[in-house]
């Protein structure tokens, strides 16, 4: 079987706008509320909306490790989409470069709020489909990347859901 590259899953967050949605989720920094493995981000410019080509490192966690990456925001439209790729890992500082992965949210009005789809792709297409299986496993536990990350999707989208959500009302 083929490895599943890319994984995604959606949510509607009510009364809350595309454009409150975005300038929330825009800011690397503030991810650690709703992420169950990202603890936060230190970002180039800090407060608002990352444009196009900022950098920021991510601080990571799962089963009591802790790595940090490199990202690059590679989509910045206001109230439709932000992305970012992760291009470098490492425990203590991102030194080592490589695809890693692409995180998308896109933003869609809907007649009650709006809705936001998360998209997780795996950067390492160029991994043989072995390596990635038993590397994956030894990570996650005894999951694939692309299961564990659609756990991680939906506790995200929930927490956003409940974050935004309870500020706005």
């Amino acid at each position: 079987m083929p490895r599943e590259m890319s994984v995604q899953d959606t949510v509607t967050i009510a009364g809350v706008s595309p454009q409150e949605v975005f300038e929330a989720i825009s800011d690397p920094s503030r991810m650690g509320r709703w992420s169950p493995e990202n603890t936060g981000a230190v970002i180039e410019t800090a407060g608002g909306p990352a444009p196009v080509g900022t950098s920021f490192v991510g601080a990571n966690s799962r089963f009591g490790a802790k790595w940090h990456t490199r990202c690059v925001v590679t989509a910045s439209d206001p109230g439709r989409r932000f992305a970012f790729d992760v291009k470098a890992i490492g425990l203590r500082k991102p030194g080592l470069k490589a695809r890693i992965a692409t995180w998308e949210y896109r933003l869609e009005p809907s007649t009650d709020g709006t809705t936001v789809t998360e998209v997780w792709t795996d950067g390492r297409s160029g991994w043989p489909a072995f390596a990635a299986k038993g590397f994956d496993k030894v990570v996650t536990r005894g999951s694939t990347f692309a299961d564990w990350q659609r756990g991680n999707i939906a506790r995200t989208l929930a927490n956003l859901k409940k974050d935004l959500e309870r500020t706005s009302a």
